[in-house]
């Protein structure tokens, strides 16, 4: 496996490791590195992955100065790496939704992590993150995204998900592709939250989507997640 690193917006390092073997053209696994006064990391990844993602925040900044680790919700994937880097980051804590915490990562979590209502903010010196909770959107109870304001970029977790390994930025339409990971995988909740949250999310007119897995988004934004909506209202339909 190759790790590749790659800045999205200012600031906002794109940490991205292509696996051949899941689907039919691979499948990415993206952590996402902000680096301000107090680094945050959205994703930890497997563990089997941490040496290299470790490598490549080495590159930016000293792995030891992490502030803040964060994820979408409670996955391998999301999460797996969160206490391999509590124990190399001193100063570092956990950071998730108030519901999260309470049925998995008081008690996963090797330190006692942050409680965050919807719509808290973590101050981190020149930037500041905002915590929004999307339960069963894409799936998981204690799903959540994080928006930067500074730069406008939208941390969406699996939402938008694709295939293959595409750029690290892209302003090609995502919505198809997504339909298409969707059709093989099945791994959204089929259910109101996911659009309400989309058309929620929407509101905020991000000018960058940082996906999970592929090809990150930086067309529009507010129209693709509109999209991304109305094609799961209309599998509800059926």
């Amino acid at each position: 496996m190759q790790t590749h690193t790659d800045e999205i917006a200012d600031g906002i390092y794109r940490i991205s490791t292509c696996v051949p073997e899941i689907g039919p053209t691979g499948f990415t696994f993206n952590q996402f590195f902000v680096d301000a006064e107090e680094p945050l990391l959205f994703h930890t990844g497997m563990r089997a992955v941490f040496p290299l993602v470790c490598a490549a925040i080495e590159r930016i900044r000293p792995v030891e100065q992490l502030r803040w680790i964060t994820f979408g919700h409670v996955e391998a994937d999301e999460c797996g790496a969160m206490n391999s880097f509590l124990a190399v980051a001193p100063r570092a804590q956990v950071a998730h939704g108030e519901l999260g915490c309470m049925v998995s990562i008081d008690d996963m979590a090797d330190r006692p992590p942050r409680r965050l209502a919807d719509g808290e903010v973590i101050d981190l010196g020149d930037r500041r993150v905002q915590h929004f909770d999307t339960p069963h959107a894409p799936h998981n109870w204690e799903a959540r995204v994080l928006y930067e304001q500074t730069t406008g970029v939208l941390f969406c977790g699996d939402l938008m998900t694709q295939l293959g390994d595409g750029p690290a930025l892209t302003d090609d339409d995502l919505v198809e592709p997504a339909t298409v990971a969707e059709d093989l995988f099945h791994a959204t909740s089929l259910g109101p939250a996911v659009p309400a949250t989309l058309y929620r999310l929407a509101l905020l007119r991000p000018t960058t989507l940082a996906i999970m897995h592929g090809s990150s988004y930086s067309g529009d934004c507010a129209t693709a997640l509109r999209d991304l909506a109305s094609v799961y209202d209309d599998r509800m339909k059926v």
